[in-house]
């Protein structure tokens, strides 16, 4: 009897581990199949120091493909960064209480969107894979990113060179206010 009571433990405890294994991997509806998409995931999120974008192109022309995924891509990188910089500098001008926060506002919105065309030049592509469907269509997908460091220095170069920018601008604040907002992205 307690040879079987002994067995009956260990196939409960056994059970007990494999259901909770089981639970950590959560079933997908019925009439569904996981689909794993190349250049994309957990490595190709935006985090503290770079800001990252990916997407898909599909085409007859592989080039074509490859255009459409790059272009897709940057589009969604400058979109990132033009909505981190507004916080960045809604905040940094929060901060710093300045009495023309109107003239400001709109001079730092210019400024992002000359940047942020400027920057777009110095992306670097961190995956590409391309694939023919049964179709004969071509695939590209692709992951880019930006260094966060690359655009705070720019932005501190412009902004030096702007007289009624600079009158009120201070860097180390600046700096501090992106990298605020950089972390926050990184643990998301």
């Amino acid at each position: 009897m307690k040879k079987l009571t002994y067995s009956s433990l260990v196939l409960f405890a056994l059970a007990g581990v494999l259901m909770i294994g089981c639970k950590g991997k959560q079933k997908l509806p019925k009439g569904e199949t996981e689909v794993n998409i190349p250049c994309s995931g957990p490595d190709y999120f935006t985090n503290k120091n770079f800001f990252r974008a990916n997407s898909m192109g599909e085409s007859m022309d592989l080039v074509a493909s490859k255009k459409k995924a790059l272009d897709n891509a940057r589009a969604e990188l400058a979109a990132s960064i033009q909505s981190t910089v507004k916080t960045v500098t809604d905040n940094y001008m929060i901060s710093r209480e300045f009495n023309n926060k109107e003239e400001l506002e709109e001079r730092f919105e210019q400024l992002n969107r000359t940047i942020v065309n400027q920057t777009l030049s110095g992306v670097k592509t961190i995956c590409e894979r391309q694939s023919k469907t049964d179709k004969g269509q071509y695939k590209t997908y692709i992951a880019i990113e930006l260094s966060a460091s690359d655009i705070v220095s720019k932005y501190h170069e412009s902004l030096s060179k702007d007289e009624r920018l600079r009158i009120d601008y201070d860097y180390e604040k600046f700096k501090e206010t992106f990298e605020k907002e950089m972390e926050k992205m990184g643990s998301r």
